[in-house]
């Protein structure tokens, strides 16, 4: 019997014809071949893009024979060992083809076309877009739209919910600020109480209950809210109640200073470059009209500039010395502001004020949450000035993250800092871990939904780059990814959603995960068809 690897190793006579398509290779002896295509089957068998075509190039041949020597090199294998690779070979192409459109479509945010495109490029199987958007979706159909606590032991979070929309559906999110864990993610098409009411219920259902929620004050999540959990208080959300009210005028009067001191220059300038007395009348009027106009509104600048900060500082959990500011006196104060800013009599911030005054009763909520997280810090046995410094110093690396000016940030920067110097001249030797956990009970204290805004920044480019097409799969796939993965950046650096919901420590990466649910729910999509 003939040896198996003779059809490689022996290269058949050449013969000439005219117009030749192909030619035999003399300078391709059987070693040099047998070498390419023991490489691109060692290249499909792990997974190394791009070898076919390397291969190619330095040889100067066809990608289509070296796909021949890998399919000759296959047979005689199949001869010598009584088995198949193809099936092997095959389902881990396709393992490796779903992790890359995986990869590409979650952690590079690309488009299915896009996919398709980089994925022929490193010759990939699965590269249609029809292909790409059936497995992504099977993938998504097996995934949860809600967490589920473990061992039926209930789980009791602070929840922060909201809607964002993909065209005119809305996406029902709600969110663990702590975590930043998504808990639920729901495409509906309204968003009215019943609707909010089912949201809610199901993560009910699931064994996920809530200290108490926090959110804007849209009717429907209102309204949701009071049926399905009457039993827990609903926190207006600090920033939408105050800063997205009041905040803006801040801005708004200041430019308008500045446009009236540019206006102010410059009717001054032609007052001095009028030459007839009527006409220096003239410019004077207008130039001591612009004066007047500009006084008051840097009046009025400074004015609601001031009043504004003073309410601001009132919604901050600890005052200047660190102690829990007192939640009634908290809202006298305010409640105060409100008036002064209606006594400057715009009526535009007179509308703003009304609006915020309207949030008043369901926007000190936190403070009943900050008071129990405080009596539990203080089981601790820290010495008192210590803990205060640290609660100062928390808060003020609270200020530096939400902070966009860029003045305002070092400012809060230099404070939080001067701070934890305090505090490091009052604590015990190595009592770096004791910080850490006083800082991990106050970021239990929530005042506001920015996490769940966050979150929504999160998900938009996934809906921008699905053309608003979207689906429950797709948005089952973001869940799953977002929570599963690892934060390379800020406070939760290196860290799992998941890993920090839940204090369990994540081994292995999220597309390791999605597989582990793949094999346990829908195993053919692995195979090779």
């Amino acid at each position: 019997m003939a040896f198996p690897f003779q059809f490689i190793l022996q290269s058949p006579p050449t013969v000439q014809f005219e117009s030749l398509k192909f030619v035999r290779r003399n300078d391709l002896n059987a070693t040099i071949r047998f070498s390419m295509a023991i490489e691109a089957l060692y290249a499909q068998l792990n997974g190394v893009w791009g070898t076919v075509s390397r291969l190619a190039n330095e040889n100067n041949v066809s990608r289509t024979f070296i796909y021949s020597l890998v399919s000759s090199l296959k047979e005689a294998s199949e001869f010598l060992f009584c088995q198949s690779m193809t099936s092997s070979v095959s389902s881990l192409s396709r393992d490796m083809a779903i992790q890359t459109m995986l990869s590409l479509r979650m952690e590079g945010g690309s488009s299915h076309n896009r996919i398709s495109t980089m994925m022929k490029r490193f010759e990939c199987e699965l590269t249609s877009v029809g292909s790409i958007s059936q497995i992504l979706t099977r993938i998504g159909r097996i995934l949860p739209m809600t967490l589920s606590s473990e061992n039926d032991l209930p789980l009791f979070l602070v929840f922060t919910s909201d809607e964002i929309f993909s065209k005119k559906r809305p996406v029902l999110v709600s969110v663990d600020p702590c975590s930043s864990a998504i808990l639920r993610i729901e495409l509906v098409d309204s968003r009215k109480a019943e609707d909010w009411k089912k949201h809610f219920e199901c993560l009910h259902d699931n064994g996920i209950e809530a200290i108490y929620l926090v959110s804007d004050d849209g009717t429907g999540l209102r309204a949701g809210h009071a049926q399905a959990m009457g039993h827990t208080v609903r926190q207006s959300d600090t920033y939408h109640a105050i800063a997205h009210q009041l905040g803006s005028w801040v801005d708004r009067l200041e430019r308008r200073a500045f446009k009236l001191i540019r206006l102010e220059q410059e009717r001054e300038k032609k007052f001095d470059s009028a030459k007839s007395e009527r006409m220096q009348n003239k410019q004077f009027e207008c130039w001591e009209k612009t004066t007047e106009s500009l006084i008051k509104a840097i009046s009025l600048y400074d004015d609601y500039q001031y009043i504004y900060c003073c309410i601001l500082e009132e919604l901050n959990v600890f005052d200047r010395y660190g102690e829990l500011r007192d939640p009634k006196q908290a809202e006298e104060e305010i409640k105060t502001g409100l008036v002064l800013i209606d006594e400057l009599k715009h009526s535009n911030i007179s509308n703003a004020v009304a609006k915020t005054r309207r949030t008043l009763p369901d926007l000190f909520h936190y403070f009943d949450r900050a008071k129990k997280v405080i009596h539990e810090c203080k089981k601790l046995s820290i010495d008192k000035d210590c803990f205060n410094a640290w609660c100062l110093a928390w808060q003020w690396g609270k200020a530096v993250r939400k902070a966009k000016n860029t003045q305002r940030k070092n400012r809060a920067k230099k404070q939080e800092q001067e701070y934890l110097e305090i505090a490091e001249c009052l604590q015990p030797q190595g009592a770096e871990a004791l910080q850490e956990e006083i800082y991990n009970r106050l970021d239990k204290i929530v005042q506001s939904s920015a996490m769940v805004e966050c979150i929504n920044s999160i998900i938009r480019p996934f809906l921008n780059t699905s053309k608003d097409h979207v689906t429950q799969e797709q948005l089952n796939l973001i869940m799953f990814y977002h929570n599963h993965r690892r934060y390379r950046e800020g406070k939760r650096k290196n860290k799992t959603p998941m890993e920090l919901l839940t204090g369990k420590k994540q081994t292995e990466d999220w597309i390791s995960l999605v597989f582990d649910k793949i094999r346990e729910k829908d195993p053919k999509l692995l195979l090779a068809s």
